[in-house]
């Protein structure tokens, strides 16, 4: 009788950190190493292949925006598969693929090359997250898949962090080739991990899977999908434009010192982790996804205003703000999962890769409108309304949406 809340515990904990679980968490750590690794590494590879220093922001925008239409497209691609032939046909093939790219990505020799890798690398980069949190949130009860999708998204983000150590060690090249490396190894330890139950089941079923004309047949889930996407706009704001070209923008603001693209990606997103953590938690306490989200976008709104408002002259001062703007861009799990839970299991796998890829993919507007901006207002006020505009659209989007905390996934989405 005294030990059967012991044993309950140890169920739960047994079940958070089953084989599918750890696979999609390493997965997705290994995902997000070469996704921010370019952010990292930007700046060396680029002068290496020749670029000269006023060519370095709009030659690294024109990369990480070939990078993006990759996630674009790949999103569509591997959300269809995994809604049609199952999730871990997803987790296999779009870690082969980005592996491969980024091997392809240490030997280039020229900027042409570089944007067809980075291309190649985005399309396979599409379909990590998705494909994890869709299996995670059908394999563990409602009452704890928020946390197995914490424990994904915080291993992802531990993997943005290693990017920056391992540039720090090696040249930009090899880093890449760590990146490929850590991802064929991680294709080993797929080999015996078991489809979720719920998919098996209405794979068995006559109903449409993967049919993306049934997002736009029906305008209840229309409207869903777009709030979705838009609730995770602000996150891309930051890390794509802010911490991203945080050189430049420490430049506009007179800083002591240069800024190191790369200490400001590993710093943001060592914020992300404890983020995560926190909003995760937090959402299991209040038990709502949309309380806790709501949350984190005010604190993002907040670090927003106070890195391009307040007069930031120091060094370290500008690095401790770049912590916080990680820590309030912690609720990207929650983002992805309320997505995943929004849908049937027909269509679930297209929603949960698609809508994180077109936020990805949203950099392209956003740092265009940017760009556009800084020739009339300058770089921070222009970043400054790009910003607002998110934040904005994103609370709009969150006060329509459906709570998801205790929705039932087994179901399928009609025509």
């Amino acid at each position: 009788m005294v030990d059967h809340p012991k044993t309950e515990q140890q169920s739960l904990a047994q079940q958070l950190l089953q084989l599918p679980v750890l696979v999609a968490a390493l997965g997705y750590l290994v995902d997000m190493y070469d996704l921010f690794l370019f952010s990292v590494v930007r700046v060396p590879s680029l002068k290496a292949l020749g670029t000269v220093p006023d060519r370095l922001l709009p030659d690294g925008i024109m990369l990480l925006n070939m990078q993006m239409a990759g996630m674009l497209l790949g999103g569509i691609f591997w959300g269809v598969l995994g809604d049609k032939r199952g999730r871990l046909s997803v987790l296999f093939g779009s870690i082969l693929i980005y592996s491969l790219a980024n091997i392809g990505n240490g030997l280039i020799t020229n900027l042409s090359q570089y944007a067809l890798l980075r291309f190649v690398a985005g399309v396979g980069l599409a379909g990590e997250l998705g494909a994890g949190v869709t299996l995670v949130t059908e394999v563990l009860p409602k009452q704890i898949r928020g946390y197995g999708t914490t424990i994904v998204a915080t291993m992802g983000v531990l993997g943005a962090i290693m990017a920056y150590f391992v540039a720090d060690l090696f040249d930009w090249r090899n880093s890449y080739f760590v990146g490929g490396g850590l991802g064929l190894l991680l294709l080993i330890l797929r080999v015996n991990v078991f489809e979720s139950r719920i998919f098996q089941t209405v794979k068995e079923r006559q109903v449409k899977r993967g049919d993306l004309l049934m997002l736009f047949s029906s305008k209840t889930r229309l409207l869903k999908y777009l709030q979705c996407i838009l609730v995770g706009l602000p996150i891309w704001f930051v890390v794509g434009i802010l911490i991203t070209f945080s050189p430049e923008f420490g430049q506009a603001m007179g800083l002591s010192a240069p800024v190191v693209a790369g200490k400001a990606v590993m710093l943001s997103f060592t914020g992300q982790v404890f983020g995560d953590v926190a909003s995760g938690l937090l959402s299991q306490r209040l038990k709502s996804r949309k309380k806790a989200i709501e949350g984190f976008i005010f604190l993002s709104l907040a670090f927003v205003l106070v890195y391009l408002l307040v007069p930031l002259q120091d060094i370290d001062t500008f690095y401790l703000v770049c912590v916080f703007l990680g820590f309030a861009n912690g609720y990207w799990a929650l983002f992805v999962t309320i997505a995943a839970e929004l849908f049937g299991t027909n269509l679930r796998a297209t929603v949960a890769t698609t809508v994180p890829n077109f936020v990805r993919g949203a950099v392209i507007p956003l740092t265009s409108l940017f760009v556009l901006g800084k020739s009339y207002f300058g770089v921070l006020n222009s970043a400054l309304g790009v910003g607002l505009l998110t934040i904005v659209l994103s609370l709009a989007a969150l006060s329509f949406m459906e709570e998801t905390f205790h929705k039932d996934l087994n179901y399928v989405e009609t025509d």
